[in-house]
């Protein structure tokens, strides 16, 4: 789970991982982080696994995110395997919404050139060299920029600075002497006393039994690591029992490499005790797990650790076991849970896997699972479950991201890496992953394998990725040779989508005509298929063709169709974007109101499911919207915002272009409105919104909020309605008046989630817990 804070006065954005225990000492060390940062630009800190490099890190991070108003973002690479996609990784974790063709290092570039950041590289021992250079180019090309890494080992490139961290201080050969106050201060007692609490509520410090805690932390050197895998071992053993099996387990260090630093050996020994204290199928699922990347869920525990020793119903007695141990992190995400491996554990797993002669067997076993998965996910897509979908590929990325690197290294299996890349097309779209999903199309392309009719498929989806990206002639080049394909081989869904994305180019390329034509024959061929996807997708693209070229009746036409298969289906995504270009049509038609109604409730799905172009071309709406009912302070304010979202995307309008001659126009009658200086004050104040206060004021959540970071006054929403904005009043009012969800959707023109999403914030921001307390206070204000 990530912390997301946000600076109302700042701007700024924290993305770290949450603390799901209490960070312990380190107080040196930290104000020491600080203090080199101060003055150096890039830090890293080194130290043998298991020593709480990440923890500091974190803990630093935080403490100095009021100093970089950019924001502070973690970017863990322990489970990255491929060293080529490094960046492409800092641009994930970023959260960088770009959809254009440039390379990954000069998107990161650009988008950090003016940024006063702090970024966390994690766990970069086995990409010594790559987070070097990497690190070296983004410090070049961002001055105000900051990097703090953690390492076993120093990078190496000009500038950094070297922080050891070391293990817990701990009390000296004395400390036997000290009072007992003194001595539960120690940052190693003190750790383990917090994390055995955790495990044995019961548990306490005393005079009985300081002695052996003492002899406890000495034994473990002080490592963070190994005083908290020793403390949950208080489940079944007591203090005594516990120090008598360390003293035996370090007992055979002595037999170890004498090369091996000591507490290197330590958190060897004791995570080999870890190991032996786990029963059989126990230790295979360790080592079995460690085959996943990034985490995993309990159906991917089920489907590639049982078999051979495991039986499927065992796995969840088993992960059971294995999280009452600390082996496994237990993750909550929305309504699934996941779980996930410590680096050191998970490393520790994959050597024991190794050994054990399975891990060629489980690597293969995670890359099926994973191109089923992928299958599994296409075939769900047009329908009710497709957000739960595309919600749960982003958290199986890292995942997806190691079964593709696994099918396409191997010649036997880059045809099914084709298909698997092809296959997660909108998983690429709709997240942050547009860029890396076309260099899977294109290196699986390139590797000349796989059937023609998956060829054909993976070049019309390649041609997609790349007409979002604005690079017109290799989308063109892409579907001439998916054409072929598809009329040699008569595959009709394939000639189908090279018919919509031909289409697609032709509006880029100024060709309307040209392209309703395309469009009509795209959906010729959907409809006879009975494919839904191309059906509302060409369905769509004619609806902003007819708009574009002025007829309105077939736009509204072309729209009401493809909302009713949508609804037919229970999909969402296609819908919002059907949405958003009906309310380009309705706002030509000189319906505001309806028209904002519209981009409104697309907006609000567009944010939910985190795509980036969607919300842009809501926000343009939004903008033109605002300039046409002369409130040129917002629609200024909106194309402020809009500066930020089409550089973070680094394609303004991608896959939309033609409606920019719109933005021109109704962006030159708010300037000429508002005079030059008057425009450019507003402007900068959207301009320094951050995404989801950018997205609140475009949806009226909160009106004030532009006014208040710009250091304005504040405009209430209406007479009497405190803290709600204007549609949230209208709503409440709604409310008192007895009308049910579904009847305030049908008054309002939007749909019931919207207005069921409207009415739990009003409770949330009037302290409310019922539609009844809402009434009495409209009635109360209103009077």
């Amino acid at each position: 789970m990530m912390l997301a804070m946000n600076d109302t006065r700042r701007q700024q954005c924290v993305r770290l991982p949450a603390e799901v225990t209490s960070f312990v000492g380190r107080r040196h060390e930290v104000a020491e982080v600080k203090r080199l940062l101060s003055t150096s630009r890039a830090l890293t800190l080194t130290g043998v696994g298991g020593v709480g490099k990440t923890r500091l890190a974190l803990r630093a991070g935080l403490d100095m995110a009021r100093d970089f108003r950019s924001g502070v973002w973690f970017v863990e690479l322990g489970s990255l395997e491929s060293p080529d996609m490094l960046a492409q990784v800092v641009i994930e974790a970023l959260e960088i919404r770009h959809q254009s063709a440039r390379s990954p290092l000069r998107v990161l570039t650009d988008f950090l050139a003016d940024k006063s950041a702090l970024i966390i590289l994690d766990n970069c021992e086995h990409l010594v060299r790559e987070s070097a250079v990497l690190a070296e180019a983004l410090l070049r090309a961002a001055p105000d920029l900051r990097i703090l890494a953690t390492s076993r080992e120093a990078l190496g490139f000009a500038g950094e600075r070297i922080l050891p961290v070391p293990t817990l201080p701990m009390p000296g050969p004395d400390g036997a002497e000290l009072p007992i106050e003194s001595l539960a201060r120690s940052d190693a007692v003190r750790l383990f006393t917090e994390r055995a609490m955790a495990v044995l509520p019961s548990f306490a410090l005393t005079e009985d039994n300081r002695d052996i805690v003492l002899e406890i932390c000495h034994r473990l050197d002080g490592l963070p690591l190994g005083i908290e895998l020793a403390a949950v071992r208080l489940r079944a053993l007591s203090l005594r029992q516990l120090l008598d099996r360390l003293d035996d387990r370090f007992r055979l260090l002595t037999a170890g490499s004498p090369a091996e630093p000591p507490r290197h050996q330590t958190l060897r020994a004791l995570i080999d005790w870890s190991y032996a204290l786990c029963s059989e199928k126990e230790r295979l699922l360790w080592a079995r797990a460690s085959v996943f990347a990034g985490g995993l869920d309990l159906e991917g525990a089920e489907a590639v650790c049982s078999g051979d020793g495991i039986e499927h119903e065992e796995v969840l007695d088993l992960v059971c076991a294995l999280v009452s141990k600390s082996i496994l992190i237990r993750e909550e995400n929305g309504s699934r849970v996941r779980y996930r491996l410590l680096e050191i554990i998970r490393q520790y797993g994959l050597e024991r896997l190794a050994a054990h002669g399975e891990q060629g067997e489980l690597q293969r076993r995670h890359r099926d699972y994973y191109r089923e998965l992928a299958a599994e996910a296409r075939g769900q897509l047009f329908g009710p479950s497709q957000v739960a979908w595309f919600t749960r590929l982003r958290h199986e990325h890292a995942n997806l991201h190691s079964a593709l690197e696994r099918c396409l290294t191997d010649p036997d299996e880059a045809g099914a890496g084709l298909e698997m890349a092809t296959d997660l097309l909108y998983h690429w779209i709709t997240g942050y992953y547009l860029g890396e999903g076309r260099r899977w199309l294109d290196r699986a392309l390139s590797s000349g394998a796989g059937a023609p009719e998956a060829r054909a498929r993976a070049l019309w989806a390649g041609s997609w990725l790349a007409i979002i990206q604005a690079d017109v002639p290799a989308a063109a080049e892409m579907l001439k040779e998916s054409q072929n394909l598809g009329e040699r081989l008569g595959l009709e869904e394939v000639l189908g989508y090279v018919a919509l994305y031909s289409g697609m180019i032709a509006m880029c390329e100024g060709d309307t005509d040209g392209a309703i034509e395309l469009y009509e024959h795209a959906l010729a061929r959907h409809r006879a298929l009975d494919d839904p996807v191309g059906t509302t997708l060409a369905l769509i693209r004619l609806s902003l063709a007819h708009s574009f070229r002025g007829d309105s009746d077939r736009a509204i036409a072309m729209g009401d169709e493809c909302l009713a298969v949508a609804d037919a289906y229970g999909e969402g995504w296609h819908k919002a974007y059907m949405m958003m270009a009906l309310g380009v049509d309705v706002w030509r038609q000189g319906d505001l109101e309806r028209a904002a109604a519209l981009e409104a409730e697309s907006l609000t799905f567009n944010r939910a499911l985190g795509d980036p172009l969607g919300v842009g071309v809501n926000l343009e709406v939004l903008a033109w919207i605002a300039t046409t009912e002369r409130d040129h302070r917002r629609a200024a304010r909106l194309y402020g915002t809009l500066r930020t979202i089409w550089q973070m995307i680094g394609a303004p309008l991608s896959g939309f272009g033609h409606l920019a001659r719109y933005h021109e126009q109704c962006e030159r009658l708010t300037r000429e409105a508002l005079g030059r200086s008057a425009f450019e004050t507003a402007f900068e104040e959207g301009a320094r919104l951050s995404y989801d206060q950018a997205l609140d004021y475009a949806l009226q959540r909160d009106e004030r909020v532009g006014e208040r970071s710009a250091g304005g006054g504040e405009r209430p929403a209406a007479k009497g309605t405190g803290p709600l904005t204007r549609r949230e009043t209208e709503i409440a009012r709604l409310v008192a008046q007895g009308l049910t969800n579904k009847e305030i959707a049908t008054t309002l023109v939007i749909s019931q989630r919207t207005a069921e999403s409207h009415i739990e914030h009003i409770m949330s921001k009037l302290g409310f817990h019922s539609r009844a307390q809402v009434a009495v206070w409209v009635n109360e204000h209103d009077g």
